[in-house]
C-alpha cells in the first residue's frame, strides 16, 4: 500500500466515533463533511459527503496531489468529488477516467466503494479473497450492522459482504 493511501485510510480512521446530533442527519460536524459537496447542508444522508470531505482533506497534502498530477490546491478542488449522492461518485470517476471496478473484483485499500443500496465507504483493508467481507470506514452508518439514514449516526468501521457491492473506485490503478 502506497504512502497516500496510508494517509487516505488514517484521515478517515481518525474521524470513527464522530456522532450526529440530536436530529437525524444533523450536528456540527456532519454540517462540516456535508460542505465539502455541492449540496447545502441540512438533514439529508451525508454518506457521500462523509467521503467528499475525507477526499478534500487528503488533498491539502501536496504529496498526494503530486502524484495526482494536481499542481495546486485549487486545482484539486476542481478535480475531487463533490457528489452528495453515493451514485455520484460513480458519474464523477467516469468523467474524470477514473478506474471502476465491478464488484466481481477484490477490493483494495484505498478504494471508495459504492454499496448497491445508494451508500459510500472507503475500504480500509485488501480483500484476499472474492468472499471475504469487505472492511470499511463508513459515513452515515450505525455499529449494528444497518446502513441508511434513519438508523445511521456517525462514523464507523464496517465490514461487508461483497454481494452488497455495486462498484469500486480506484484512484491509483
Amino acid at each position: 500500500m502506497n504512502e497516500a493511501i496510508q494517509k487516505l485510510i488514517a484521515l478517515a480512521k481518525s474521524e470513527k466515533g464522530t456522532r450526529e446530533g440530536a436530529v437525524n442527519n444533523t450536528g456540527a460536524r456532519i454540517v462540516e463533511y456535508q460542505g465539502a459537496t455541492w449540496l447545502a447542508p441540512g438533514a439529508w444522508p451525508w454518506c457521500a459527503a462523509f467521503t467528499s470531505w475525507v477526499m478534500r482533506e487528503w488533498l491539502e497534502d501536496e504529496s498526494v496531489r503530486t502524484l495526482l498530477n494536481l499542481t495546486s490546491f485549487s486545482l484539486a478542488e476542481k478535480w475531487r468529488c463533490r457528489d452528495a449522492s453515493a451514485f455520484g461518485w460513480g458519474k464523477w470517476a467516469d468523467q474524470r477516467k477514473i478506474l471502476i471496478l465491478p464488484e466481481t473484483k477484490l477490493a483494495r485499500a484505498g478504494d471508495f466503494v459504492i454499496f448497491d443500496f445508494s451508500h459510500i465507504g472507503l475500504v480500509i483493508e485488501d480483500q484476499v479473497s472474492i468472499t471475504d467481507k469487505i472492511k470499511t470506514i463508513e459515513g452515515n452508518t450505525n455499529g449494528k450492522g444497518d446502513r441508511d439514514s434513519e438508523s445511521g449516526d456517525g462514523v464507523w468501521e464496517k465490514q461487508r459482504i461483497p454481494s452488497l457491492t455495486k462498484a469500486y473506485i480506484r484512484i491509483f490503478p
